[in-house]
Parts: C-alpha cells; structure tokens; sequence
C-alpha cells in the first residue's frame, strides 16, 4: 500500500509541476487581451509650413503630415527612396544582394528552424504537458548580452544605448 501511495503522491507532484506558468506567455505577444505597446508611435513635431495656402485640402479618416510612417522612415534611413518603389531603390536592394540573395530564403530558414526544432524536442514529459523548450533548444544559440558589452566597452567602443558602466566594470 505504501508503493501506491507514493506513486500517486509522483503522479500528483508532476502534475502540478506542468501547471507552471512563466516565460512562455510572453512568446506569443498577440496572445493577450492588453494594449500592444508596439502599435503606439508618437507624432512627429508639428512644423508651420513656409506656405500655408500650400497646405493640402484635409482629408477626414486619412493621414496627416505629423503621422509617423515607420516604414518609410526605415527606408530612408537605408538610403533608400520611400515613394520610388522598387525602381527607385535599385542602388538600395543591389548594395543589400551584394553577397548573393536567395529567393526562397523565408521557406528554407522556416524549413531548416523546424528541423532544428524537431531534432530539439524536449522530454517526454514537456512533450506529454505541452512545455514549451524553446529557450532550452536555441541555449547554444544565444548570446551572453553583459559578456558582450564588458567585450566592446573592453575595446574603448562607445556603447550610448546600453545603460553606464558598474563602478566594477
């Protein structure tokens, strides 16, 4: 009798350990019911115009001169023309295909991370419990973000964005 109490108190302790909950919820960020903070972009800085009567008519649910565009910042930031289209950015795409460029490069990159995925599985138990493993699978894969910054800040490289040095560092 004492066997099968303390194989049901096993049972019972794995259970309750596949009912943890962390890191994974945040892999998915469409998941949740709460303000995407990603789709919240502050208006650019309202200018006046050299020419007022220049200004366009107002158009009622369209874009304004303040609204940000995202995308057409990033392309000019590239050095590439946001109202040219493709012919208008031929010095842009063929300075990023210097190297070479594949056609199908999302299917194979999709492709070649579910077999990395596949062959990266987990144990039976996170399998059985639906856990996630991912940070477990890509471990090998990631990068040691403090060893890095001690490894450029080591080389005199000026790091603005990432927060001052430790008074040990």
């Amino acid at each position: 009798m004492g066997a099968g109490r303390a194989a049901a108190a096993g049972l019972a302790l794995c259970l309750l350990a596949a009912c943890e909950s962390g890191p994974p919820e945040l892999m998915n960020l469409r998941a949740g019911d709460g303000p995407d903070e990603f789709a919240i972009l502050p208006p650019k800085a309202l200018q006046l115009p050299p020419d007022v009567a220049a200004l366009p008519p107002p158009t009622p649910g369209g874009t304004n001169l303040t609204d940000p565009n995202p995308r057409a910042d990033a392309i000019v930031a590239l050095g590439g023309n946001p109202d040219g289209g493709a012919a208008g950015d031929a010095g842009l795409i063929n300075h990023t295909g210097r190297y070479g460029r594949a056609a199908d490069i999302r299917a194979t990159l999709a492709a070649e991370d579910f077999a990395f995925r596949d062959r990266n599985r987990g144990r039976v138990l996170e399998r059985l419990f639906n856990k996630t493993v991912y940070f477990q699978a890509y471990q090998s894969q990631s990068l040691d973000q403090q060893a890095e910054l001690r490894r450029w800040r080591a080389r005199g490289v000026a790091t603005p964005s990432a927060p001052p040095p430790k008074d040990n560092e």
